[in-house]
């Protein structure tokens, strides 16, 4: 293990390993199998990438998507080991070098797709190699009850038919207690040794948004959070992607469209923009996503409901793999269980996948109608117990307003019951509200009870109502009736009065504004810094045909802008730089922070909102110039300078221009306060008469 932990350090920058890496590692070396459940971002790839540099042979790596197979060998070749991929996209004469590289144990890693190796002439191949381990990574895709099934996973199972003594090590950050089964089953696993990892993803804020205009509750959700970040949109639908994606581009933002109907080299060169660039968006399908290693992704939205917990868990775990703050929001409202609902009872699938697919969607809908923690809700669907809530949900942030829906549900229920349950939601309120419309004229539904019944009810709420007893499961929807509602059994104790139903309250829509404050990785004073950092690695990628993250990770730069190390020893204590990164890069980024010095006045662990007037203030500006700027008052300016002047960084005479004699007039003042009143400006600014203002107030005492 000595082994293992030095080319942690010393290759990938890293001073300890995190949650089971080191058990799983260990196991490996034993020469045993393992099943690892680990969350994104919580280092899978570690879990077998060291073993295969510890061990003699080769290591090979099953992956399901070749499109990022150069990116994964890219950034291992970056820290200077010997990877590479055989698949469809290689030159003969590319695939004979590497094949020969193989033969000769020239590689630690090969990555391979899965329907490679059931080709007899690779397994020839490999019959004539030292190999030191598989790796099957993504590997619920052998599930054929999950949302990514891939039926080539379920022949990898010869892996431990034809080298019974190479170890297996099958990875995925998904799946529930049966898919976790059947991977054991289908990859004759049985005597692995299985690590679940917590599920949870603290760093990911969960929140579904109710309502109508789901497009522009987007845009809102992006202006207000999100406006230079990359993130990914998902949509159920090829046209709504790219019917997105145009939108999102008119609005101002780069974003790129992603699904299978695309020409593939379209879907390739828009993949490796979003890989590369700074603050894209992708507008994709489900086909988008799997394998994405970008830890900056800051936030994933959902156009549409995802069919299942599963994916829903799946997709949102591509934000924040670098473990800072990430978003995970979704739109959400009446169609979307409409259109589920009638996928459901399209599926061509068998009764026993029917009854998997119905279940999952239940659940679905369970999280989105849920009126507790999300984020609880979640980790209970995959066994684990989250004893207290998260407090980094919308439901716990925000807890949503409940009311009793029993009479209202009554009069809905009775209104689909009274028009033969033959007519879809917009009709029935339509009834409800008592429109005057010529076809409820004809059926004679103006003349039913229930006509107008629900006019102090806004159309909105009626909505809203009607999702979640869709959801619910008291009313279902007829496809082959084009979407007409139909009562079920279980709505039968409602109508009798013989249940109550507590409902969530429609959330109203907040006005969008304009002027929330963005949050920043790095402080107002190290941002030129940041920057600079930024734009080298950018050009430092773009000279090796790599992501800019294959360079360094956005939290490797911040540990840099925080702590400037200005020798290459100071440097490599920085996470995620090794010994190649180091040999590599060193030089250059040294020479780079050199340039950004901290004066004095900067170098505090003050606010940022301090800093950002400190930065003004060192730039010569008067305190008026830098309160309009800041767009505050000059009051508040002064307070943030009273701050600095406190812990000794400014002097208050430079600040404040006063007289000797008027600061000594307001410390007179404040050392005369009664004990009681002492720190209280109010009684010190009365007692001058209001001639000063509380921010000079504030200052002199800041002094004192």
């Amino acid at each position: 293990m000595n082994r293992a932990q030095s080319i942690l350090n010393s290759i990938f920058g890293y001073d300890e390993f995190r949650h089971a890496q080191q058990e799983i590692i260990q196991e490996l070396l034993n020469g045993n199998d393992a099943l690892v459940l680990m969350p994104t971002g919580g280092g899978k790839s570690l879990c077998y990438q060291i073993p295969a540099l510890v061990l003699e042979g080769t290591a090979i790596v099953v992956s399901p998507l070749i499109a990022l197979m150069q990116d994964q060998v890219d950034a291992l070749r970056q820290l200077g080991i010997k990877a590479a991929f055989l698949n469809s996209s290689l030159s003969q004469n590319d695939a004979y070098n590497i094949e020969k590289r193989l033969i000769n144990g020239d590689l630690d890693l090969l990555y391979v797709a899965p329907e490679r190796l059931q080709n007899s002439a690779m397994l020839a191949l490999l019959d004539r190699c030292k190999l030191s381990l598989f790796a099957i990574d993504e590997a619920h895709c052998v599930s054929q009850w999950g949302h990514d099934f891939r039926p080539d996973y379920q022949q990898l199972k010869l892996l431990h038919q034809r080298y019974p003594s190479t170890p297996r090590i099958a990875l995925t950050a998904t799946a529930d207690k049966r898919t976790r089964d059947e991977i054991i089953s289908q990859l004759q696993l049985d005597d692995a040794r299985v690590f679940i990892n917590s599920f949870d993803r603290p760093n990911i804020h969960y929140a579904i948004s109710e309502g109508n205009n789901a497009k522009q509750r987007l845009w809102q959700f992006l202006e207000d959070n999100h406006a230079q970040d990359a993130g990914i949109v998902y949509c159920l639908s090829r046209k709504k992607v790219e019917d997105t994606a145009s939108w999102l581009t008119e609005q101002g933002r780069t974003a790129l469209p992603y699904h299978a109907g695309l020409p593939q080299d379209i879907r390739q060169r828009n993949q490796q923009r979003f890989l590369r660039d700074e603050g894209i968006i992708i507008v994709a399908t489900i086909a988008f996503g799997m394998g994405i290693d970008k830890p900056d992704v800051r936030f994933v939205a959902h156009l549409n409901l995802p069919k299942s917990i599963e994916a829903y868990y799946q997709e949102t775990g591509r934000a924040g793999r670098d473990g800072a703050p990430a978003n995970a929001w979704m739109a959400y409202g009446l169609q979307d269980v409409i259109t589920l609902r009638q996928f459901m009872q399209d599926s061509k699938a068998d009764e026993a996948h029917k009854r998997m697919e119905h279940h999952k969607l239940e659940s679905m809908l369970g999280l989105c109608e849920l009126i507790t923690c999300r984020r609880q809700s979640l980790l209970t669907y995959f066994d684990e117990e989250s004893p207290e809530p998260c407090g980094n949900c919308d439901n716990c942030l925000q807890p949503p307003a409940k009311w009793d829906g029993t009479e209202s549900a009554q009069k809905a229920l009775s209104c689909i019951y009274r028009t033969e349950q033959r007519f879809g939601v917009n009709y029935i309120v339509d009834i409800l509200h008592g429109k005057k419309d010529e076809r409820i004229q004809r059926n004679g539904h103006d003349k039913i009870s229930t006509f107008g019944i629900g006019k102090d009810t806004l159309v909105s709420e009626w909505r809203s109502l009607f999702r979640q007893l869709i959801a619910l499961g008291y009313i279902d929807i007829d496809v082959e009736r084009h979407g007409a509602l139909c009562l079920t059994e279980k709505c039968r104790l409602i109508l009798r009065g013989e249940q109550t139903l507590e409902l969530r309250k429609q959330v109203k829509q907040d006005k969008t504004t304009t002027d929330k404050k963005q949050k920043t990785a790095v402080r107002p004073q190290d941002k030129p810094l940041w920057d600079a950092l930024r734009a080298l690695r950018t050009s430092l990628a773009e000279d090796a045909g790599v992501p800019p993250y294959v360079i360094f990770h956005d939290a490797t730069l911040q540990e840099m802008v925080k702590k400037r190390p200005l020798t290459e020893q100071d440097l490599n204590r920085i996470s995620g730089v090794g010994g190649q990164k180091l040999a590599r890069y060193g030089k250059v980024f040294l020479a780079e922070i050199s340039q950004y010095p901290l004066s004095e006045l900067l170098d505090n662990h003050l606010s940022a909102t301090v800093n950002e007037t400190l930065v003004l203030y060192q730039k010569g500006l008067e305190i008026a110039q830098i309160a309009h700027q800041r767009e505050v008052k000059p009051s508040t300016i002064y307070m943030h300078l009273a701050d600095a002047i406190e812990v000794g960084l400014l002097d208050v005479h430079d600040v404040t221009g006063l007289s000797k004699a008027e600061f000594n007039e307001i410390v007179f003042v404040l050392e005369s306060q009664e004990d009681q009143e002492k720190g209280r400006l109010k009684p010190v600014y009365d007692e001058l008469a209001g001639e000063y203002d509380y921010g000079l107030l504030k200052c002199v005492q800041a002094a004192i």
